[in-house]
């Protein structure tokens, strides 16, 4: 039984609008390279990254992109909107115009570590796992505490078999923030798929303790809990994840009917 590593293919980080690209320092050091017409075009281009970022949190991607776009025609490198008109791209599913983003906000700012992860998110959801492992590790260099591509890193090893890179990477993220429910369900699947079921129930157990809602984690640890014959507990955990809503499979709650003879 193959416990899946997953991730969740909207998870995005929108680059933040406040983010100066050009060193402030420039504007006292050459006075004359910005003028009041060049502050107030930087002001309109802002003002429509802004908006696209609002329409996007509201669920309204093509005002957002036509937003970005006109953004852009102020000033085409801006690299927080090529940023988040991808992360729009990659949510609409428009996979290769996200990349397209991606890769000129990372030609105009290659310091910008979260438009390597949200490179590296497009790359896992077309399942391209050495690619986004390129990535996510690209934004650990430039920033060692980026919680989120540890986890999505250790997701994406798990997916090719690096079980023990997978643990370790989980490991990391929780280390960082322990606040974080997914990492502990996934280091869990990693347990999991190594055999090692002790620390599988005890990492769902975990990440139920920071997320009583995690359906998945009753599922999964159900499903260790069904390989150690400990069937009651098995089928209390089918239960619970039900009532959050959950689809268990049909297979899996037959076989574990029949185990139970209820």
């Amino acid at each position: 039984m193959e416990f899946e590593v997953q991730y969740d293919r909207n998870d995005y980080c929108v680059s933040k609008p406040i983010r100066i690209l050009i060193p402030i320092v420039l504007f006292f050091l050459f006075p004359c390279a910005c003028t009041q017409e060049n502050q107030i075009t930087r002001g309109d281009a802002e003002s429509y990254n802004n908006q696209g970022n609002a329409y996007s949190e509201k669920g309204q991607p093509d005002q957002a992109i036509a937003a970005f776009n006109k953004a852009l025609e102020i000033d085409p490198k801006h690299a927080g909107v090529y940023h988040n008109r991808g992360v729009v791209y990659g949510r609409k599913g428009q996979y290769n115009k996200a990349i397209a983003d991606f890769n000129k906000a990372i030609e105009i700012n290659p310091k910008d570590a979260e438009a390597y992860y949200n490179r590296g998110v497009v790359y896992a959801v077309n399942h391209r796992d050495d690619q986004a492992i390129a990535d996510y590790s690209k934004a650990l260099e430039i920033n060692p505490r980026y919680a989120a591509s540890y986890h999505n890193r250790g997701v994406a090893y798990g997916r090719i078999g690096q079980y023990d890179n997978a643990i370790a990477d989980f490991t990391k993220s929780a280390e960082i923030n322990p606040g974080y429910a997914g990492a502990y369900y996934s280091r869990g699947n990693a347990y999991g798929n190594r055999g090692r079921y002790d620390q599988a129930i005890a990492d769902y157990t975990k990440a139920l303790q920071v997320n009583p809602n995690y359906a998945a984690a009753y599922y999964s640890r159900a499903r260790v809990y069904y390989l150690r014959k400990e069937y009651d507990k098995s089928m209390e955990d089918v239960t619970k994840a039900q009532a959050l809503g959950y689809k268990i499979p049909a297979d899996f709650l037959d076989n574990l009917r029949k185990a139970s003879g209820k």
